[in-house]
């Protein structure tokens, strides 16, 4: 248990009984009380040293989480609040506040649809019923699509990765004629252009599956779990979108954006490691450097005749036969009549 989630539990736990109105707390009881309260969370012995205890209490007094709490000491050996209606619960906020949390309400509503947020929408309204939100419509607005095929999955796939459960995915890709069986080790759930992905350990190799071309999911309960303990921040940090190769090494890719274009790139990177390698008033030279994979290709050729990838040649080839394809494409497109006149 993390130790942010321990102070809650103590700081509850002194609450109640410095406003306990029937029983005389010493701080060798509190200490009691508080190591038995992290025992009944814990399942497990934990014991709340002295000097834990005062720190709380000395935290609980002052402006640090906003509780100034009126604490004081009778007869050199107890402890309560001095006004018997107070609780850290009770404190008050002021108007900043309430903006401040409304605001946050109105962008968690957003959510509220998707399937794997479905137990937030009770807690949604009670945040709204005690903050008195307004029913203002929504100033910051998040890109998604709840009809998103697949996002019905989300929910199993989280408790599988949370609980540490294995699974039997019905799975068929784009380019598969029949659908086929992975039994995988389920690790993250990765959204990016607006399509959701499942990175998993099938045989002994890492694999993002996209939950648009799941079709059943059955728990494995006789198979057990191996834990690859990923980090997102660390398995991603290389790549944009989310096909990550384990032998491929980052590379440096450089590329041009036309002048119209270049402040787009510029106040949105491609990706964290981008920085400007030269500056003229035709346009700006980019450098990031990244695995080269599908998805980084398809987000370059997003930018058409504006972009033009210097390095590495493979890429710029690669680039450059597309765009010749995409050409050839309209030369040779022939359009019904029906489609002309319209």
């Amino acid at each position: 248990m993390s130790s942010n989630k321990n102070a809650l539990i103590r700081y509850k736990t002194l609450d109640k009984c410095l406003k306990n109105k029937y029983r005389q707390y010493t701080l060798e009881d509190m200490i009691d009380e508080c190591s038995e309260a992290l025992f009944e969370f814990e399942g497990k012995e934990s014991f709340v040293s002295k000097r834990t205890v005062q720190l709380d209490l000395q935290n609980m007094r002052s402006e640090k989480f906003g509780y100034e709490a009126p604490i004081e000491v009778y007869n050199k050996k107890f402890y309560r609040y001095s006004d018997p209606n107070y609780s850290i619960h009770n404190i008050s906020v002021n108007e900043n506040d309430l903006k401040a949390m409304n605001n946050a309400v109105q962008i968690l509503k957003q959510f509220k649809d998707f399937s794997m947020f479905k137990e937030m929408n009770g807690v949604i309204q009670k945040l709204e019923d005690s903050i008195h939100a307004t029913n203002q419509k929504s100033i910051i607005h998040l890109d998604k699509n709840e009809q998103l095929k697949g996002l019905e999955y989300i929910d199993i796939l989280y408790d599988a990765i949370l609980n540490k459960k294995v699974l039997h995915i019905l799975y068929k890709s784009f380019t598969a004629r029949e659908s086929n069986n992975f039994v995988v080790h389920p690790q993250l759930l990765k959204e990016f252009n607006n399509r959701w992905f499942l990175i998993c350990l099938y045989k002994g190799k890492i694999y993002n599956l996209a939950l648009d071309r799941m079709e059943n999911i059955q728990i494995e309960e006789k198979i057990k779990y191996i834990d690859k303990n990923l980090d997102g921040d660390e398995y991603f940090k290389d790549i944009v979108g989310v096909t990550v190769s384990e032998t491929m090494a980052p590379r440096n890719v450089i590329f041009f954006v036309d002048s119209s274009n270049a402040p787009y790139v510029k106040t949105k990177p491609l990706h964290k490691s981008q920085e400007i390698v030269s500056e003229t008033q035709e346009g700006t030279v980019f450098k990031i450097c990244v695995q080269i994979n599908y998805e980084l290709e398809r987000l370059l050729l997003g930018f058409g005749d504006c972009l033009i990838v210097h390095k590495p040649r493979k890429l710029r080839l690669r680039m450059e036969e597309k765009f010749k394809s995409g050409s050839r494409n309209y030369q040779n497109l022939v359009i019904p009549d029906d489609e002309n006149n319209s």
